[in-house]
């Protein structure tokens, strides 16, 4: 199975960028769905972007044109590029695995996101 280790989350003030990181221990470009999901404090865990393999990325309305999605096959890692960020996109991120050729669905262990004045 694959293991996912994530990187790059903090604080930042409104308006600023973080970049999160996803090394996966297997190739990332064998791997069909990946995706990163946000989960507010007593809230659900939610999809924020996702990228199938050989389809387009897609993204949650409250991310477009803020958010970019992207594999990096040579690194084995996942990205999630945020731009102009804002109060409501503090939550805790999650790197999602799932689809061929693993038997279940894998999570990373979480990284938190702040965003504040």
């Amino acid at each position: 199975q694959v293991q996912l280790s994530e990187a790059g989350g903090g604080s930042v003030q409104p308006g600023g960028s973080l970049t999160l990181s996803c090394v996966t221990s297997l190739p990332i470009d064998t791997i069909y769905y990946m995706a990163w999901y946000r989960q507010r404090p007593g809230a659900q865990r939610f999809l924020v972007a996702a990228s199938p393999k050989g389809s387009k990325s897609v993204y949650v309305t409250s991310v477009e044109g803020r958010f970019t999605i992207s594999r990096d096959n040579a690194k084995n890692t996942l990205y999630l590029q945020m731009n102009d960020l804002k109060p409501e996109d503090t939550a805790v991120y999650f790197c999602n695995a799932d689809g061929a050729p693993l038997d279940k669905n894998t999570w990373g262990q979480g990284i938190q996101v702040t965003v504040s004045a």
